[in-house]
């Protein structure tokens, strides 16, 4: 086989590969289980995607999670929260959650998403506008710049916290993984 035909023939073998590397969609996912949440609000999750808590703390893990069940801001867990009124009441350094300013239910600093060993910051949002949340909803939708910080202030990672805000509803979603096809999920929920 020539050197032409060898580097043709591992370009596909690796085409393949990514292609059966890459997560299924979560907005396709035919096999997922419902989580019925307020007034009538319905998100269908992908089967692999397990939901901790009760009331208005859910946690749903996605991926990776070694302490699934721990309280919000439990570092290193792949997933997002689900919130309801008392949650959204304490929204913002304990005083009540609006999409002006990031979802941060604490004063002091809190232990970045990535890894434990560093605290977070959350500066301005780099995106935020209305999305679709199931049919006849139109959620606030922000999502926040944030940065991972030594003690001495170094900046180690970056992530973005995505959030979805149905005031009238009493629901927010905050996503600090950047779950892929969460959007859908929130895009395709239904209302009864």
């Amino acid at each position: 086989m020539s050197k032409r035909n060898l580097a043709v023939a591992g370009l596909a073998v690796a085409a393949a590969v990514l292609v059966m590397a890459a997560p299924a969609s979560a907005s396709a996912s035919a096999a997922g289980h419902p989580l019925k949440l307020r007034n009538g609000l319905t998100l269908s999750l992908p089967s692999s995607w397990k939901v901790y808590g009760k009331g208005d703390w859910l946690h749903v893990v996605t991926g990776k999670c070694a302490k699934p069940k721990g309280a919000y801001f439990t570092p290193e867990c792949d997933g997002f929260w689900v919130l309801g009124p008392a949650a959204i009441k304490l929204g913002h350094e304990l005083n009540p959650y609006t999409p002006d300013r990031p979802f941060y239910s604490a004063t002091d600093v809190e232990p970045c998403p990535v890894n434990h060993k560093w605290g977070q910051v959350l500066n301005g949002a780099a995106a935020k506008g209305l999305r679709q949340v199931g049919p006849g909803h139109k959620a606030y939708y922000r999502a926040w710049k944030g940065t991972c910080v030594t003690g001495t202030g170094k900046v180690r990672a970056r992530f973005v916290q995505r959030e979805w805000y149905l005031p009238k509803s009493g629901v927010l979603v905050v996503d600090s993984w950047n779950t892929p096809g969460l959007p859908g999920v929130l895009k395709h929920a239904t209302w009864r």
